[in-house]
């Protein structure tokens, strides 16, 4: 029997909903740099502008998060090789996404990237003036690819929540990504309470960014990031007014003149980038034994030399990818119980990752992110 056309037209539609009940639905999307993009969502293929920005879409899509990245950028098997090879093991196929270089660098292939037709590209706040340089939103515009900004590193602690809001919206997980944002808020809540409460004296704190990677003292953090949250965790940052913004260097006689109470040094396993080097080897699954004896050794560094913090071993050591994940609420919670340990001494930081882990995350936990010289 012959349908009308309407009939056959509803029939179909009606089909086309039954087998993709996600059907594509156009909205405006405000990214973190305050750009109107108009985007079609949920998004079926994505090309990550950076490798670790998995990390926030792991958090959105415990099942495979890679199942729609249709290209990344080559950092993570060389920024947090541990992260990478967990899930090489878990999802084999991502050892053939296509990759890319940097946009701040100049080597992002934008041409490769138009090949791979995607949906949408994922881009960090800071390489916007090197895209804006480049042109590269309006060349990707002529073919309809929209370009989103989200921020995990440049102010983490005020773009963290509207970067995985606007994740969400892009793959059609706006639950997960609130029901995330609760957890998070809730963690950094345990800690922020009780410091309202007790008013403890609050420690000089000193965070040394990536320390033992070069032989130059001493990056570190101004107003944001892990400056931030050493604030938030009821600590002062040394380098807050000395350096302006987010990223800089403080000389060893400021750290001298400052005599910070505690030490706090961000480390990852980067014999990719400096083999041999004396950074200390803090993340997934790491060697702490081995992380603390290397962690011992930056002390002996003139920028240290007489500090109060080495003196009495306040000296840490912290996964340097927690400057550049929503997971930072974890950071918080570890700081806090390190400057106040009496404080926090029923706080467990480790347990609080695990459930991350088990609640949003592809991967099982493992120890390995944090490591002081307190440790017995």
């Amino acid at each position: 029997m012959r349908l009308p056309i309407k009939a056959a037209s509803l029939s179909a539609a009606l089909l086309l909903a039954s087998v993709w009940p996600a059907l594509a639905e156009k909205v405006t999307i405000k990214d973190v740099t305050g750009r109107d993009v108009e985007i079609e969502t949920p998004v079926k293929h994505v090309i990550l502008g950076e490798g670790r920005q998995i990390y926030f879409l792991a958090a959105l899509d415990k099942e495979n998060p890679f199942q729609h990245v249709v290209g990344w950028r080559d950092d993570l098997p060389k920024a947090d090789p541990e992260t990478y090879q967990a899930y090489l093991a878990k999802f084999p196929e991502i050892a053939k996404l296509p990759t890319f270089g940097g946009m701040k660098d100049g080597t992002f292939n934008i041409e490769q990237a138009v090949a791979l037709k995607p949906d949408v590209i994922l881009m960090n706040i800071d390489a916007k003036t090197a895209t804006e340089e480049a042109g590269y939103i309006e060349k990707l515009a002529k073919v309809g690819i929209p370009l989103v900004y989200v921020d995990f590193r440049e102010k983490p602690m005020e773009n963290t929540e509207p970067s995985m809001r606007i994740m969400g919206k892009l793959m059609g997980k706006e639950q997960v990504a609130e029901d995330f944002i609760k957890f998070r808020a809730d963690s950094i809540k345990v800690v922020t309470d009780k410091l309202a409460a007790e008013k403890p004296k609050i420690p000089v704190v000193f965070v040394e960014r990536a320390g033992g990677y070069s032989d130059d003292c001493c990056m570190s953090f101004g107003n944001e990031n892990f400056g931030k949250m050493v604030e938030i965790a009821g600590g002062k940052n040394m380098a807050n007014g000395i350096i302006p913004g987010t990223f800089g260097t403080v000389n060893p006689e400021q750290i001298i003149a400052s005599n910070p109470d505690q030490i706090i040094v961000t480390g990852g396993m980067w014999e990719a980038f400096v083999p041999g080097g004396a950074w200390v080897g803090v993340g997934y699954g790491a060697d702490v034994k081995e992380g603390k004896v290397k962690l011992e050794a930056l002390t002996k560094r003139p920028a240290f030399t007489g500090v109060k913090a080495v003196e009495d071993k306040n000296v840490h050591a912290i996964w340097h990818q927690f400057y550049n994940n929503p997971y930072q609420f974890v950071a918080i919670q570890e700081i806090a119980k390190w400057l106040h340990p009496d404080l926090f001494k029923d706080l467990d930081p480790e347990a609080t990752f695990k459930e991350l882990h088990a609640r949003f995350l592809p991967l099982p936990y493992k120890q390995g992110f944090f490591v002081s010289l307190k440790d017995e």
